[in-house]
């Protein structure tokens, strides 16, 4: 949309949107289906996973993990991206999974270290999981 800045070096994959005024920093990697309201400003080498939705007005300067939405100042998890993925056709199962995911890394008391190993190990290794542990375990900016 209008007054949108991709800066040097980055990846913008398909389907993406970007509304006005979004701005990426150099190096920032968007996944597919990445939404981003207007204004949102992302961090240079700051990645946004698939699925993802980030509020309007918001600054990401952590990672931002596949399949949510987050929103907040800091910028934090406010749940799966249930309608993003339910247009895109993913099933409740899948949806449900994705849930008990991130409800594991982000809820529940238990440090980020054992929630992803807990996810690793109790859930079952779907494509969709795979992608949250592998997008997890790769960030280098940490996550929000």
């Amino acid at each position: 949309m209008a007054c949108v800045h991709v800066a040097h070096d980055c990846f913008v994959g398909n389907n993406t949107n970007m509304a006005n005024v979004a701005t990426l920093g150099g190096h920032v990697e968007l996944g597919e289906w990445v939404n981003l309201g207007g204004g949102v400003m992302v961090h240079q080498f700051g990645k946004i996973g698939s699925h993802a939705f980030v509020g309007g007005g918001y600054r990401a300067v952590q990672d931002v993990p596949p399949f949510i939405i987050a929103a907040g100042e800091p910028l934090r998890f406010g749940g799966i991206n249930k309608i993003g993925l339910q247009r895109r056709g993913f099933s409740d199962e899948k949806r449900a999974l994705i849930k008990k995911a991130y409800r594991t890394y982000f809820v529940s008391k238990i440090n980020r270290t054992d929630a992803l190993n807990k996810i690793k190990s109790e859930l079952p290794a779907t494509d969709e999981i795979k992608e949250i542990v592998q997008f997890i375990e790769n960030s280098e900016r940490g996550i929000i």
